[in-house]
């Protein structure tokens, strides 16, 4: 059916920046974003991007990276296959993850916390920034849980990391009803995606989004 110029499809995103697959997922999303613009350019797509903290009880300054997954996934070799995973599907989305330069495994919440203030005092370089969050832990392996490294990122971008910590928290919200990871699409408030799902799965469910608003 023809799509109104004036039709709006609202995302609503949940991730956490330790999770390879949201950096995953984002990067489908963007090109899902890329195509829908071509093929249906009257449709503007409003992101809604909510803060999951996977592992909160992580203390603020981090644990040993490998130590930490070894003892999740049950020892070296699982952790290897588990990552070959990742890389696998990093490396389908264009991306490459270094997981042998990353020491620590960071707590998110201030992270998360610049995130909110960027959100509220700098919409504009939000996803941007967003992208540098990713891209500093997974590609540079710099510890997202240190201020200092949070405060470089902030000012590339214009933002003041300083005030974001006057914020008495994050919005860190947990996970709808019925999902049980991250990350998460949700279409219209309506159709729910779980997981890094191909650019195609995610366009179709904008389109069908796209037919199913009033």
């Amino acid at each position: 059916m023809p799509v109104k110029p004036t039709t709006t499809v609202q995302v609503d995103v949940y991730f956490d920046l330790i999770c390879p697959w949201c950096w995953i997922g984002k990067t489908h999303l963007d090109m899902a974003r890329r195509l829908l613009a071509e093929r249906q350019p009257g449709v503007q797509v409003q992101l809604r991007w909510h803060s999951v903290q996977l592992i909160p009880q992580t203390p603020p300054q981090g644990w040993p990276y490998q130590a930490f997954y070894e003892h999740r996934l049950g020892g070296p070799e699982a952790v290897r296959a588990r990552r070959a995973q990742v890389q696998a599907a990093a490396a389908r989305a264009g991306l490459t993850i270094h997981h042998e330069r990353i020491a620590m495994f960071p707590n998110t919440w201030r992270a998360h916390q610049l995130l909110a203030h960027a959100a509220q005092q700098h919409p504009e370089q939000h996803e941007a920034l967003l992208d540098a969050l990713f891209e500093a832990f997974f590609v540079q392996g710099l510890d997202i849980g240190d201020s200092q490294v949070l405060a470089q990122l902030a000012q590339a971008h214009g933002v003041d990391s300083t005030e974001s910590e006057a914020l008495d928290a994050p919005p860190v919200w947990a996970l709808p009803d019925g999902a049980s990871g991250v990350p998460l699409f949700v279409f219209n408030q309506r159709q729910a995606v779980s997981g890094a799902q191909p650019p195609e799965v995610l366009l179709a469910a904008m389109q069908l989004a796209c037919q199913t608003t009033d």
